[in-house]
Formats: structure tokens, sequence, C-alpha cells
């Protein structure tokens, strides 16, 4: 039986924080719009961040959420948006469906059978559409914030790789993202034991560093970062 991890309220808390990360949120919003097709399910949609920026460059878009107090806020937040239907969901599931590609950050690694929720994932998309996702890397900076949120783990490519790859999942694109924002992040989590949430640190990396990370990265992949980016297709 699937369940959820980790403090909800802490996760509401830093959800709420790290809203104010525009600039951040609005790289990794850039970094999926090529694979999402026409009518992409997003799995744990928290606030609805992601799917107000989304939304608006798709035909449709359903967002989801496990927790059922967020559920009933996603909700709420959302009503005004007719592109967007908010349902609930709890992966691993054994539903089938029919969406261009489904879109999860963040939330790959409080689920214990990782591999089972990707197989869920893989067979809500259609032959041919992407799984796409964002992960926290690096065991080593496992902390009291990773502990306090529910993450079981956090990964590298090899295990992400090879986590798609047993859930029948074929790897197209693979790579580190924000390699300054994990130094910051162990700096902060892990020796000042601060969880993220917002305030000052937060608003001067994202006006101030975050940009210059972006381009970088845009020009160089780094050999390491804050998240894995990941797209994987669902066999034909």
């Amino acid at each position: 039986m699937a369940e959820l991890t980790g403090d909800q309220q802490v996760q509401s808390e830093v959800l709420e924080g790290l809203a104010t990360a525009v600039n951040h949120r609005r790289w990794f919003v850039e970094l999926a719009l090529p694979y999402l097709g026409d009518n992409p399910i997003e799995i744990g949609s928290g606030l609805g961040d992601y799917a107000l920026e989304w939304a608006p460059h798709l035909s449709r878009f359903t967002a989801t959420e496990a927790d059922p107090e967020r559920l009933i806020a996603l909700k709420e937040r959302l009503a005004v948006e007719p592109k967007i239907e908010v349902r609930e969901m709890l992966l691993p599931h054994a539903e089938r469906a029919d969406y261009s590609a489904a879109v999860s950050y963040n939330v790959l690694e409080h689920i214990d059978d990782h591999v089972g929720a990707l197989r869920s994932m893989r067979d809500l998309v259609r032959p041919g559409g992407a799984v796409v996702l964002i992960v926290p890397a690096f065991e080593f900076a496992m902390g009291p914030a990773d502990i306090a949120t529910g993450h079981v783990r956090r990964y590298t490519k090899k295990t992400m790789r090879d986590a798609l790859t047993a859930a029948g999942l074929r790897v197209e694109t693979l790579h580190y993202a924000n390699a300054l924002g994990l130094i910051g992040y162990f700096m902060a989590t892990k020796v000042f034991r601060l969880m993220p949430k917002e305030g000052p640190m937060v608003k001067v990396y994202d006006t101030l560093v975050l940009p210059v990370t972006k381009a970088a990265e845009q020009l160089v992949r780094p050999p390491f970062g804050q998240s894995v980016f990941a797209v994987a297709r669902v066999p034909d």
C-alpha cells in the first residue's frame, strides 16, 4: 500500500517558501516544456506553481496531489483555470491512461517503491510519450531537511538511469542541473541545519546567482548539481 512520507506540514511550509524562487521555477519550467506534448499530467503538483506556468503553453493540463489538505487548496487555487483539471493521485497505482507526458518534480524521492511509481507514470502515458523528472542529487547532501520532508533517497545520473530502465522506460535525456545550488543547499541544510524556506538566502540566490548558473549550464553541462533532470520515453 502506497503512503505519504514525511511531515506534510513541513512539506507545505517548504513549498510555500520556495514559491518565491521565481527564476529557479521558470528555469525548470523551460526544461520540461519541449517534452510535455498537448495533454500532460503532473504527478505531485503541490501548490500548483508549476501547473500555472505550464498550462498557458498547452491545450490541456492535469494537476494531481496525494496529500488531502494540499489537494483541497490546489483545487481552490486552480478552479479559475479552465485548461487545468485537478485530481487526487498516489503512486504506485494500477491506472492506465493516454496522456502525452507525465511530469513530476521532486516527488520520486519520497516514494519507497520508486520503480513501481515510474511504472505507474509510464502506464499513464501513450506510447512514444515522455516521463519528465527532476529529483534531488547526491546522497552526501542528505540532511535534516530531506528527512523532515520525507526524502528516502537522493539520486545520481546512474541510479536515475537504473530506475528508469527497470521501469521499462527508454532514457532520452539525463543531466545534472543547478551546480551552485548543490553547494548552497549542502551548506544551508547540512552545515547550518536550516530549512529551505523563504528568506534572504533564497532571494539572493534566486536573484543574483541563479541567472548566472542557468546561463553557464546552457553552454556546458556540469558534472554535478542540486538536481537530476531526466526525460525517458514510453516504448512504442
